[in-house]
């Protein structure tokens, strides 16, 4: 399972990276055709290694990536 979180960050990684904007969860979990779930737990390392930038926003989540200045 570790492996497949793994994975699946990177594919959000690349996902965001072309984006070069916010996304929702919803076009995430959709833009990159994983289950949900699995979605989750790979935004929660990223987020935890500080890769992403989460913002509560009405009804869903904000998406991005943080960029090194």
């Amino acid at each position: 399972m570790i492996t497949e979180i793994g994975i699946v960050a990177g594919e959000i990684w690349h996902f965001l990276d072309q984006q070069h904007s916010e996304v929702s969860l919803a076009t995430l979990a959709r833009g990159i055709d994983k289950p949900r779930d699995n979605v989750l737990m790979s935004l929660g390392w990223l987020a935890r290694e500080g890769h992403v930038i989460l913002q509560q926003t009405d009804a869903d989540y904000g998406i991005s990536l943080r960029k090194n200045a």
